[in-house]
């Protein structure tokens, strides 16, 4: 395939495809680096011979970025990039059929999402001075995003209508538009109720039509708060009480829905909290709850410390 070709790759990818100019760029850089790889396995003059290309040659260049230590989730990327580069050819009548439409996804390496302990939650959440209009509102972040679950972006969209101070309910609407009710408790509808009548008060203060601001969460100059200011927030608290370093906003919500679980909430119950479409991806915090109990066996067993019947301080 010519240079020419490559512009007509990203041209089919953006106009045809519909993905972002962005996306159409990574993958000709995709196409070039499989292109490069059939230089060094036929020889340069070679490298654009598309049309000999088979399954096992798509195998043997997966083989090649694994061998390179490239991530599961880069290796996927580049596989996706050669089905949409044959895909490009069968629809151009330069091939008949697809080599890379067969080849398997790499399985992603399911990394357990970082979960903060009640001891280290009981310190987060206590952590904003509650004395400023700006400590009010942000106890309100940290309180809701545990009891309730909702993602860092839902809150931020939360207006003040949305709460039921009453039944301690929320209506979210949550991804894809679909709506879903979640719930708080007294420490989170106590630190509501302060925040909106005095805190919130105080930051409407510098607007004229103070009035018509329905957003719950607001910053100093009294409109509402993005989703990178609250995620900046969350990760203020989570440096001042010295909380592991890969604890972000998300957390809080991984937190809630792993403390569910280990109290005996049922995985339904959770992922209706939680807004999946999936019981599949609420299952991951099973495997989180195992991880759990696992540490404490090891910390607290003497046979798990010590290796075996055998060691001194195993009972007869």
């Amino acid at each position: 395939m010519p240079a020419e070709q490559i512009d007509a790759f990203m041209e089919y990818m953006t106009g045809v495809r519909g993905v972002s100019a962005n996306t159409a760029e990574a993958y000709a850089h995709d196409a070039v680096q499989f292109v490069d790889f059939l230089g060094q396995l036929w020889g340069e003059e070679q490298a654009w011979a598309l049309g000999e290309v088979d399954y096992p040659t798509i195998r043997r260049y997966l083989a090649h970025l694994n061998r390179m230590e490239y991530a599961r989730s880069t290796i996927n990327r580049k596989l996706a990039a050669l089905r949409a580069l044959f895909r490009f050819l069968v629809d151009e009548g330069k091939i008949e059929q697809n080599p890379a439409a067969a080849a398997p996804t790499p399985k992603q390496a399911h990394k357990l999402p970082e979960v903060l302990y009640e001891y280290e939650l009981e310190q987060l959440l206590t952590a904003p001075d509650t004395n400023k209009p700006a400590g009010q509102r942000d106890r309100v972040i940290l309180e809701l995003l545990y009891a309730s679950g909702m993602r860092v972006s839902e809150l931020a969209a939360l207006d003040i209508d949305d709460l039921n101070m009453d039944q301690r309910q929320i209506r979210v609407i949550g991804k894809g538009d679909r709506e879903r009710i979640v719930f708080f408790g007294r420490p989170a509808a106590s630190a509501v109720i302060h925040y909106r009548n005095h805190g919130r008060q105080v930051l409407l203060r510098k607007r004229a039509d103070a009035e018509t601001e329905s957003a719950l969460l607001l910053n100093p100059s009294g409109t509402r708060l993005s989703v990178r200011s609250i995620q900046n927030i969350v990760r203020k608290y989570v440096i001042q009480t010295a909380a592991s370093a890969n604890i972000s906003p998300h957390s809080l919500r991984h937190s809630f829905a792993t403390h569910l679980l280990d109290r005996g909430a049922d995985l339904r119950s959770i992922q209706e909290l939680l807004g999946h479409n999936n019981l599949g991806t609420t299952q991951i915090y099973t495997h989180v709850t195992t991880q759990r109990i696992k540490e404490a066996y090891h910390k607290a067993h003497p046979l798990a410390k010590h290796g075996g019947p055998d060691s001194p301080c195993h009972d007869t």
